[in-house]
């Protein structure tokens, strides 16, 4: 992987990961398109620049998490983020083969953008106007929720900010707590990824670390796309949530029916070639 190509990752990791337009599948349709996607360090870059993204949250919102006298506040994060955990480690083998499959990506962008066109209108007189009012129940369904966001390009912050407004939470509340759970959820998944998952490169299996620390071209690498994930993300969080309460999420529902629409000519057109 270059620098332009970890500058490019970054900077789609970072404009993504908190819109309701799947992160994980854009950035696993740009490094198919640059051509590094079947690279095991692309892999595990795409998991892994999530880090960059996880620090823009807990700076915006540092207050909240350093308020260790609101132990219920931690709580519902960690009820939400135990249905995620189960079912990514017994199911970690099917998301990996789905995750190399561009055309999954692309399907299942323009479906839900489907959903996104007409979910301002299933869901209306929100009851939670504050996180303080969230209860347990209401966090484990949000978590249920998350899990459907393991099919690539279906995007887990769409999936939690609908799971939060079935739950009756405003949409501003909801796409607050979808930022929160991004912490936990996505600290997990990085964590499995550098540490515990075993990665083939070269014929034989190293770890993820290991794997990162092989050549300082790749430290330089990563720390430059979790650097420019964390800018743009910092920039991406402050305008969502308030174009979000004004305009709600049909604009999101036509890029998505667009931008899948235009994945499948592509593909169409190389496999075609």
């Amino acid at each position: 992987m270059t620098t332009l190509e970890a500058i490019i990752l970054g900077i789609v990791e970072g404009i993504t990961e908190y819109l309701p337009v799947s992160s994980t599948g854009h950035m696993i349709l740009a490094s198919h398109f640059m051509g590094i996607a079947t690279d095991p360090f692309t892999k595990m870059f795409e998991v892994c620049i999530q880090l960059g993204a996880i620090l823009s949250v807990v700076v915006l919102y540092w207050r909240k998490f350093v308020d260790f006298k609101s132990w219920q506040f931690y709580l519902k994060l960690f009820v939400a983020v135990i249905p995620a955990l189960v079912l990514g480690f017994l199911f970690n083998d099917a998301i990996e083969d789905l995750l190399e499959r561009p055309e999954t990506v692309a399907i299942t962008l323009v479906l839900g953008g489907i959903v996104l066109l007409f979910i301002d209108k299933a869901f209306k007189n929100p009851q939670i106007h504050t996180e303080e009012q969230v209860t347990l129940k209401n966090s484990l369904w949000i978590g249920l929720w998350q899990c459907i966001s393991m099919i690539p390009g279906v995007s887990r912050s769409a999936a939690t900010i609908i799971g939060g407004m079935q739950q009756k939470l405003t949409r501003g509340i909801a796409a607050e707590f979808s930022f929160f759970l991004a912490v936990p959820t996505m600290a997990a998944a990085t964590g499995y990824t550098l540490i515990l998952k075993d990665w083939k490169v070269d014929g034989s299996e190293i770890k993820g670390y290991e794997m990162l620390t092989q050549s300082p071209e790749n430290l330089k690498v990563f720390g430059i796309g979790a650097l420019v994930s964390f800018v743009v993300a910092m920039i991406a969080i402050k305008s969502f949530i308030a174009f979000l309460q004004k305009n709600g999420f049909k604009v999101f529902g036509i890029y998505r029916i667009i931008a899948g629409i235009i994945m499948l000519l592509v593909l169409g057109w190389n496999w075609k070639g």
